[in-house]
């Protein structure tokens, strides 16, 4: 009898406890403007907004979150250097702004975690998401090569990485392709490389076809 009553207090106390969990708060603090330097003769202007997590800053972001699920979101991380050489007269940090990775945050418990995408360059890559897929244009390691990009949150390895050019170097950020275009039904997503074809890939869980060219009706001009 006493066992099942100290059965039936712990149950009461297990209760009570995941019912007053604690409910984490995010938000997003008021935008700046304030300057990317692409390069030290070089910057540009973007809008930045702090990333709060229970009243406590935890990130600067940039650009638009996406809503993964009802739960989880991903927002672009901006970043201060810095730019302090030891030579330097002042000895007070010089602070510079930095476009960063993307974050993925947990709404529930609060965590805040860097994705890792593969070949992803802060300058010239443009990441387009659809579900929990991100679709973008990498730059490999020599800068030389353009790879069409698809991954899926919580894979190590790219759903889709396949070579569709060489690089071209422009001047511009996110000038390698502009962001990559979806498809819902069936699931397709399209990269248009600067100075390439577009190309089409039909994406089925963890794989990617690409998509075939349908043939054009001669039948028509025989006639």
């Amino acid at each position: 009898m006493l066992g099942r009553r100290a059965l039936l207090v712990a149950l009461l106390v297990s209760l009570c406890t995941s019912g007053f969990a604690k409910t984490h708060i995010i938000t997003f603090g008021k935008t700046a403007n304030v300057q990317w330097f692409v390069t030290p003769e070089k910057s540009l202007p973007i809008a930045v907004r702090p990333l709060y997590v229970d009243g406590k800053l935890r990130e600067f972001t940039s650009g638009d979150a996406h809503d993964v699920t009802d739960s989880s979101f991903v927002v672009r991380r901006a970043y201060r250097i810095n730019d302090y050489l030891p030579e330097d007269q002042k000895k007070v940090p010089n602070w510079k702004w930095q476009r960063g990775e993307w974050l993925l945050v947990n709404r529930r418990t609060g965590n805040v975690s860097t994705i890792n995408l593969p070949d992803f360059d802060p300058y010239y890559s443009v990441v387009s998401w659809y579900r929990d897929y991100a679709a973008y244009c990498g730059i490999a390691d020599e800068g030389e090569k353009v790879f069409a990009t698809v991954m899926q949150l919580g894979n190590k390895k790219p759903v889709l990485h396949k070579l569709v050019g060489p690089a071209k170097a422009g001047e511009q950020p996110d000038s390698e392709c502009p962001a990559p275009k979806w498809q819902r039904e069936p699931m397709r997503v399209t990269f248009e490389p600067a100075g390439g074809q577009a190309t089409s890939f039909d994406i089925r869980g963890h794989s990617a076809d690409v998509t075939e060219k349908p043939e054009k009706d001669d039948s028509a001009g025989s006639q």
